[in-house]
């Protein structure tokens, strides 16, 4: 299993503990974050390793050419010192460390391209991380957003309960119902009870709103001078005894009915009539 592969899976299962531990996803982007900057430290150790190891397979590699070639020149120098013997001995140590050479050349140009990958790797899993680092902003007021909108929609759905305006209305139905009960029952003990001596009294009031009434009519009259204004003495009389008399001598009688309240409406159309008659 490769280092990136481990690092993949270790970097899952943090993340799936977290997710099943339901945590704040705030803190769980910031602590996944964290996780995956730790395993880009370790990453980043595996690869300087690897870059290590290759250093030192093209260093030995390296070597074993410089030692070839210092070998076949120790062959080149016995066949001039005519030591066939030392020539042979030197070309077989040559044949040696070209060997050597060869295979540590294959195996260090095939982890050197291991290496190139590892790197590429890992400047990927670093984008990635200041990727994740810039949408995490993004998330968090994504679920803020979505936490608002759950809170409104949950307060909308207990506004449209109408169970507690329900309830409201049947309580104010009740207490005017209570009202009207007790209006009711008020005039049931008025009509009982008959003429009371409150109700006398307002029946005075009334007859003497009459007659002042009748006061301010002749006073009218006199200022338009349909009629000569009262003497000081008889007026004075009027207002003392409250007679009704002195008015009869100079108005004709009103009838009862006339004397009432009048609606409004019919009051008006009798003024009316009286308009078009002049």
């Amino acid at each position: 299993m490769g280092i990136f592969q481990k690092l993949s899976t270790v970097i899952k299962s943090n993340i799936n503990d977290l997710i099943s531990r339901a945590e704040n996803p705030e803190k769980m982007l910031n602590q996944i974050i964290l996780d995956m900057r730790d395993q880009l430290a370790k990453a980043k150790r595996e690869v300087a390793a690897a870059i290590a190891d290759e250093r030192k397979l093209k260093s030995q590699a390296e070597a074993e050419v410089k030692q070839a070639r210092d070998w076949q020149h120790r062959a080149m120098l016995a066949v001039k010192e005519n030591r066939d013997d030392l020539a042979k001995q030197a070309l077989i140590r040559q044949q040696e460390h070209t060997e050597r050479a060869q295979v540590l050349q294959q195996t260090w140009e095939t982890h050197a391209a291991e290496t190139e990958k590892l790197k590429g790797s890992l400047r990927q899993l670093n984008d990635k991380i200041e990727e994740a680092k810039r949408k995490r902003n993004l998330l968090v007021a994504k679920q803020k957003r979505a936490q608002a909108q759950r809170r409104i929609h949950e307060t909308m759905s207990g506004l449209s309960d109408t169970s507690a305006f329900e309830t409201f209305n049947r309580m104010a139905e009740k207490i005017e119902d209570e009202e009207r009960r007790t209006l009711a029952q008020a005039e049931v003990t008025e009509a009982i009870q008959g003429d009371s001596l409150e109700s006398q009294f307002l029946k005075l009031e009334a007859h003497t709103g009459g007659a002042d009434v009748e006061d301010r009519l002749m006073a009218l009259k006199a200022e338009m001078g349909l009629i000569a204004p009262p003497k000081p003495a008889e007026q004075a009389k009027q207002l003392g005894t409250g007679n009704s008399q002195a008015h009869d001598a100079d108005v004709e009688d009103v009838p009862e009915k006339e004397a009432a309240s009048i609606p409004e409406a019919q009051l008006l159309s009798e003024f009316d009539k009286l308009e078009k008659q002049k």
